[in-house]
């Protein structure tokens, strides 16, 4: 058995409307957003009383989604240190592919996102940044200088990062 595709990606956020604007700056738009609660939440989650407030973002090609979910109850668990580094345990990273890395830099910045290292390239095939985004997640974003580069076309070679 294989998968079929990854559907999305869930980040939990302390600021809905701040996330939303930072990753519609980014060039997402809004597929959808709900309240969510009941006991088929409880159970998923294995957590009682589950009240969030989901928006599902879209990127503009319509292949990658990301989830940003807002929970209302229980409050949020905070976690150390608050702000991990690029080398902590877990979720490293979401990349975007975009058309200018300066200008999504410029944009996100409006947005409170903050620069992590330096933009870099890679050999003379990507540009490439990490941000510091909304809920302390990274953000990877990668400009391809020339098309078709990576594997499949599809991303910065293993090596990159």
């Amino acid at each position: 058995m294989t998968i079929k595709r990854l559907d999305h990606v869930s980040v939990v956020v302390d600021d809905l409307p701040a996330a939303i604007a930072f990753f519609t700056a980014l060039g997402m738009t809004i597929e959808g957003r709900a309240p969510i609660e009941g006991p088929w939440v409880d159970r998923v989650n294995a957590i009682r009383d589950v009240q969030v407030d989901i928006v599902m973002l879209r990127t503009p090609d319509g292949h990658g989604r990301l989830e940003l979910t807002k929970f209302r109850h229980p409050p949020l668990v905070a976690i150390e240190p608050a702000v991990a580094p690029p080398n902590a345990l877990g979720l490293r990273s979401v990349m975007f592919a975009v058309e200018s890395v300066d200008d999504a830099i410029a944009r996100l910045r409006a947005h409170g996102g903050e620069l992590i290292g330096e933009t870099v390239q890679y050999q003379d095939i990507y540009r490439l940044c990490y941000l510091r985004g909304p809920a302390g997640i990274i953000v990877a974003l990668a400009e391809e200088l020339r098309k078709g580069s990576g594997p499949a076309g599809g991303g910065p070679p293993r090596d990159a990062s």
